[in-house]
């Protein structure tokens, strides 16, 4: 199995956990920079708690920022994701082997597609107990309670 730093996969998830996180990197995705303003335009929250989603995305190193002279840009590093693809990958085979050799025993031992009817040789089927019909009656109500205005 490949070896992961797992200080890296933890900070990947965790901050691709949240959806305003995501939807800042879907906007760096398309762009190679956009300002911190320009990336917090269309977020209806203020301007500090984007930063915050920032601070995040750039500890996990999913972003970095640049200064130049007033304005901050940020850019995406995909890095950090590459190895949690990786590390997706991993199970991806997994449950693919595992779905694969299910469909396998399933094909080996098909289901009968139309139930089988009786012939005259065979001994009658008998109903389930669950579809017999229970043998306790309804049960009465009890006598009304003394009430409150008495």
């Amino acid at each position: 199995m490949v070896k992961y730093n797992d200080e890296t996969l933890d900070r990947t998830f965790a901050a691709l956990s949240d959806p305003t996180r995501r939807a800042l990197l879907a906007r760096l995705e398309g762009n190679e920079s956009l300002s911190v303003s320009e990336l917090a335009q269309p977020f209806p929250m203020s301007l500090p708690a984007i930063m915050k989603h920032l601070d995040v995305l750039s500890d996990a190193g999913l972003i970095a920022r640049e200064k130049t002279g007033r304005t901050v840009s940020c850019r995406l590093t995909a890095r950090p994701m590459e190895q949690a693809m990786n590390w997706l990958n991993h199970y991806t085979r997994f449950w693919s082997e595992s779905l694969d050799r299910l469909a396998a025993l399933v094909e080996e031992d098909p289901w009968p597609s139309t139930p089988s009817k009786p012939t005259p040789l065979s001994p009658p089927v008998q109903a389930s107990p669950s579809r017999a019909v229970s043998a306790r009656g309804r049960r009465k109500s009890t006598p009304r309670g003394p009430s409150r205005k008495s």
